[in-house]
């Protein structure tokens, strides 16, 4: 089918996005095409907004517009703990639980040697830092139960027993190759509730 270059370009720029395929990029881009103009406007400038304003916290690389970021910044939180993340995205449903009242470390990926990730390209070092200035009495690795999650928490682990700080692994109440992401509040809640000393 023949469609006008606009068109088609805004359906080809809605498949990069992730888990959107040909189907779903058309109906994004047609609903779009519908909706008054002020509220594409609305949508455009808060993706370029987003885009412009949204940098890594400098303690915990979670994304955020201030540094250091709102989690970091708040005084209710404990500075005793810390919860490792792979990604931004998975402090969301831990937040979510209410379970977790301390602080976060996002590493930025996980350590996957079949993609030329190690532990070089990921914020481990920068943890192991913050870990040695600050009061971190446990660790709480909360990856992915996923090969690279695996191999991750275990290098992490053997990093940080030498320094005497308690590593914990959240319990798998989560599925084998499912994602923190799709997780419901309350098996998250179950898993920082049953994590275990690795």
């Amino acid at each position: 089918m023949n469609l006008t270059r606009p068109l088609a370009k805004l359906i080809e720029e809605f498949q990069k996005l992730p888990g959107i395929g040909p189907k779903s990029a058309q109906r994004m881009a047609f609903h779009l095409l519908k909706m008054p103009y002020d509220d594409v406007k609305a949508f455009s400038q808060a993706v370029i907004d987003a885009k412009e304003n949204i940098k890594y916290c400098n303690i915990c690389f979670n994304l955020s517009s201030i540094a250091p970021c709102e989690i970091c910044s708040d005084k209710s939180k404990t500075d005793n703990i810390i919860c490792v993340v792979s990604e931004s995205k998975d402090i969301i449903p831990i937040e979510k639980t209410k379970e977790f009242n301390g602080k976060y470390h996002v590493l930025q990926g996980l350590i996957s040697p079949l993609d030329g990730i190690g532990p070089e390209e990921l914020k481990i070092r920068e943890m192991v830092e913050r870990i040695g200035k600050e009061n971190t009495q446990e660790v709480i690795l909360a990856l992915n139960p996923s090969v690279e999650g695996e191999a991750t928490s275990l290098y992490i682990s053997k990093l940080l027993k030498p320094i005497g700080v308690k590593v914990s692994r959240i319990a798998f109440g989560l599925p084998v190759g499912g994602d923190l992401e799709y997780a419901d509040e309350m098996t998250l809640a179950k898993a920082i509730e049953g994590r275990r000393e690795i």
